[in-house]
């Protein structure tokens, strides 16, 4: 018998449908010129949970998703554990009617060396910032940071979706200044 079968009672974030990322954030203070293929992505946070819908969308083509993203270990602010379900648009106009915050980024990708960053320009209230992520296998304190990066904010809160998706339009103006 598996061990699934046997451990069929587990938290958010565990089991064989979760994949364990481990993420760094930082501030850029400007787009790379070499960041490339855009897509716009339209997140909405279900309000009053850990739950996003999001709608990709590059040309012609989209892809919906339904995530939900929890960190098994708060002490370990830079591992994520991300459960994806793919949608079709039906089941996606359906849970659009959930109440939820939204958020709009333009996420672009940057390959500097041997590493890829992904790039997200953000939209209305927080037009103006930039992140960039990366996803690692394992955590890396040597990672080369080339210009324009800036300020590491991968344990800062205020800058994870869900918090900027939240927050005021007072706070949003903050965080774009910083």
């Amino acid at each position: 018998m598996s061990d699934d079968v046997v451990n069929w009672l587990r938290r958010p974030g565990l089991g064989k449908y979760s994949k364990i990322e481990s993420e760094r954030r930082f501030l850029l203070t400007e787009m790379p010129t070499q960041a490339s293929d855009p897509r716009l992505i339209e997140d909405r946070y279900i309000v009053g949970t850990r739950l996003r819908l999001r709608r990709v969308e590059v040309g012609s083509q989209v892809v919906y998703k339904f995530c939900q993203k929890v960190r098994p270990d708060e002490s370990a602010p830079s591992t994520v554990a991300i459960t994806n379900i793919y949608l079709d648009e039906d089941e996606y106009k359906k849970l659009c009617q959930l109440p939820a915050a939204p958020l709009r980024k333009t996420r672009r990708v940057w390959r500097v060396g041997h590493h890829t960053f992904v790039v997200d320009e953000f939209h209305g209230d927080l037009a103006g910032l930039l992140l960039a992520e990366i996803e690692l296998l394992a955590p890396s304190p040597n990672l080369p940071l080339p210009a324009p990066i800036g300020k590491e904010v991968t344990a800062d809160e205020r800058f994870s979706g869900g918090y900027l998706a939240h927050a005021s339009s007072d706070e949003k103006a903050r965080i774009v200044t910083l």
